[in-house]
């Protein structure tokens, strides 16, 4: 069985110009799901850009890089599209599919993500963060998820996943038969909420920063 990671990572970024290639910690972004799908028990790692800079790093930290045409990396353009374009360009039974915003992912959450699919229960596997219940409200301030003349209380409600968008696991036929990147029976990986937070303003760059340092710190 081959088994690769895809780490869809594009230079158009708008919310925080050439994201991809800030630098956190004295890395570039992109850098982290690289190392850790290295470290990882994935056969090969592959980045899929439209951006020579992004394309030159990711090469310099290990991983193959496929093109992706210029018109799959437009900001409204599901990633779904570049995973079905590497899975028509590339061979492959397991894709890995990361996204670059999440760099405190680790091997241990891809190993186990690759085990799950491995033990045949799975048709696909997506990362998670566990969340106990709490009362939302939408924009026009009206509860969500419960009655306001009949408040639960929190202990008596179902906990569910949220979908941190760290990592996906599927296979290549799938992906070219249904264009997605789950479905069937779908397992989820449960990451802890510490390792959970996504690089998508200004502000995320300095937490995660902190975040990383804190346990470069700690491990030493």
């Amino acid at each position: 069985m081959k088994i690769v990671s895809l780490i869809t990572a594009r230079g158009g970024s708008k919310g925080i110009p050439q994201k991809n290639l800030r630098f956190l910690n004295g890395k570039p972004l992109v850098s982290y799901s690289i190392t850790a799908s290295e470290a990882s028990n994935v056969d090969e790692t592959w980045v899929s850009t439209e951006d020579e800079n992004i394309k030159l790093v990711s090469m310099n930290y290990g991983a193959k890089v496929i093109d992706r045409p210029t018109e799959l990396a437009d900001d409204i353009i599901m990633p779904d599209a570049s995973i079905v374009h590497f899975a028509e360009n590339v061979n492959f039974d397991l894709v890995v599919f990361m996204h670059p915003t999440s760099p405190l992912i680790k091997p241990e959450y891809i190993n186990k993500a690759i085990d799950m699919m491995k033990s045949g229960e799975y048709d696909s596997v997506f990362s998670g963060t566990l969340e106990h219940w709490i009362p939302r409200w939408d924009m026009d301030v009206k509860p969500v998820n419960w009655n306001i003349k009949d408040r639960p209380r929190r202990q008596d409600m179902p906990s569910t996943y949220i979908e941190n968008g760290m990592l996906y696991v599927a296979k290549r036929e799938d992906i070219l038969k249904n264009k997605l990147r789950y479905g069937g029976k779908i397992g989820v990986v449960e990451i802890p909420i510490k390792d959970s937070f996504q690089v998508d303003s200004p502000d995320d760059l300095d937490l995660v920063e902190k975040l990383i340092k804190i346990g470069v710190k700690n491990e030493n």
